[in-house]
């Protein structure tokens, strides 16, 4: 895949992730780094677990949403520690 795709995979995952998790939102910027790193957490665990989302974008943007959702409850709950 190449670098454009990931990026705007990226800032989709990272989109949605804003959408479902609720929070003040993290900008353009925000959105693309949560969902690299959304995609990067969910690409192993969902390969530590052995599921696999199906191929292709939509799959990599599951994923990705998925991974985001989790980086994004493990930040909130160190906030409050």
């Amino acid at each position: 895949m190449s670098i454009v795709i990931w990026i705007i995979c990226g800032v989709i995952a990272g989109w949605l992730t804003g959408l479902i998790m609720k929070g003040n939102g993290f900008g353009l910027i925000g959105d693309l780094i949560i969902g690299i790193l959304g995609g990067l957490i969910g690409g192993y665990l969902s390969g530590l677990l052995g599921i696999h989302l199906g191929s292709g974008w939509i799959g990599d943007i599951i994923t990705a949403v998925l991974g985001g959702i989790v980086l994004v409850a493990v930040v909130r709950l160190l906030r409050r520690v």
